[in-house]
């Protein structure tokens, strides 16, 4: 009929007053891959959850944190650059957090809110399941002294690596072997020779102009390369490792297993990892 009105079809899924929710803050965070991971997550399991990204200026971190509590949210992923504050805001830190002074990751226990920091172990179970290698007993060299430093080096020690940090200001590889303990100690670049893994965790070679990390012509047969970096995919020292023949690794692995790890402390369940995966175009 010429008058009637047309419907409109609504999706089946829209959320509901009992939809839990969760979040990614950052700032910047409109590149972050989160969403896809986790809303892959509970679509693959039929769960009613949500995930959402949230442009959170620097210095508005702990007010975040207040926002959860008051909103309701069941969880929360902490990015760049409100991981300490984020950690000096909740309720209680895990054993992990507490030491690395971070945060990447807030749960709810009893309507507290616990700061967890899932970095480390996401890293460790990308190498274990996409290089097929058993840390222990492993040599190691970190590049670099930031946050994702500290936990990745954190997490080897604990699982019976052997850690070098190299960082170009020696003063903050200091600070990281102070945190970190254990069997991790300030090298020099050239114990990139003897070591079996290297792992680049500084920024450089996210532009196409940037410095190489380290010296690559350190690599030697045999040695494994992980850049902690996933865009891009293929960054100029991870060019330069398969060039010789090495093994080698991005960040984009790490990424999935840390929002799997992150899935698992907010649902209680395992983590559908090959959805998330294929959420964001990769293969496991």
């Amino acid at each position: 009929m010429s008058g009637a009105r047309s419907v409109l079809a609504l999706p089946d899924n829209l959320p509901s007053p009992d939809t839990r929710v969760a979040a990614v803050i950052g700032d910047p965070v409109s590149h972050s891959l989160s969403p896809r991971l986790h809303n892959a997550a509970f679509a693959a399991l039929g769960l009613d959850w949500l995930y959402v990204a949230c442009h959170v200026p620097e210095g508005r971190g702990a007010e975040a944190v207040e926002d959860m509590r008051s909103l309701g949210f069941k969880g929360l992923s902490v990015t760049m650059p409100h991981k300490a504050a984020v950690a000096s805001a909740v309720d209680a830190l895990s054993a992990t957090a507490a030491k690395l002074g971070v945060v990447n990751c807030v749960r709810v226990e009893d309507d507290r809110l616990i700061g967890e920091n899932t970095d480390g172990i996401g890293l460790l179970n990308s190498i274990q399941t996409q290089m097929a290698i058993d840390v222990e007993g492993l040599r190691v060299v970190i590049v670099g002294a930031g946050g994702a430093a500290r936990s990745v080096a954190l997490t080897m020690v604990e699982n019976g690596s052997t850690v070098g940090i190299y960082n170009r200001t020696h003063s903050s590889a200091e600070q990281v072997v102070a945190i970190v303990g254990g069997t991790s100690s300030v090298v020099q670049q050239n114990a990139i020779k003897d070591a079996e893994l290297i792992i680049n965790a500084t920024p450089l070679g996210m532009a196409a102009n940037d410095p190489m990390p380290f010296d690559v012509d350190l690599l030697r047969d045999d040695q494994r390369v992980v850049d902690l970096i996933y865009e891009p995919s293929k960054t100029t020292l991870l060019k330069e490792a398969e060039a010789r023949g090495l093994q080698t690794l991005n960040g984009l692995g790490m990424l999935l297993h840390q929002a799997g790890e992150q899935f698992r402390l907010w649902t209680g369940q395992q983590p559908p990892i090959k959805a998330m995966a294929e959420s964001v175009d990769m293969t496991v």
